[in-house]
């Protein structure tokens, strides 16, 4: 089953807009590829979960080796955030199954007003 062609634009240009604001600042993932599947793209909150973190794991190999020829990677520190992450990952996705797509999704958008929120002040 092929995908049409319409939403393999989407779905690029989820990626497109991801990656630059990935490597520019940082943030991709769940701050942009998931509000953006979930408006553009009809996701549910966890299937645009996944799908991110799904993503991440292509865009941060791409980021990484980027910043690394440029002498900005520091890989002990990438390790010691990394595999805790790990850990939260297995616990969140977890938590996420037992909480509806309505509640995930305030969470979700107050997490990312309070960030907005903290960054401004």
């Amino acid at each position: 089953m092929g995908l049409e062609r319409e939403t393999i634009v989407k779905y690029a240009g989820v990626g497109l807009v991801a990656g630059f604001f990935s490597a520019l600042f940082g943030v991709g993932g769940g701050i942009i590829i998931v509000p953006l599947l979930v408006m553009f793209c009809a996701f549910e909150q966890r299937q645009a979960s996944a799908t991110s973190l799904a993503a991440i794991v292509i865009a941060s190999v791409a980021g990484a080796l980027t910043y690394g020829i440029h002498g900005e990677l520091k890989p002990g520190a990438a390790a010691l955030v990394g595999i805790p992450a790990v850990a939260g990952v297995l616990i969140g996705s977890s938590l996420q199954q037992r909480i509806s797509n309505r509640m995930l999704t305030y969470g979700f958008g107050v997490l990312l007003a309070a960030i907005g929120v903290r960054l401004l002040v």
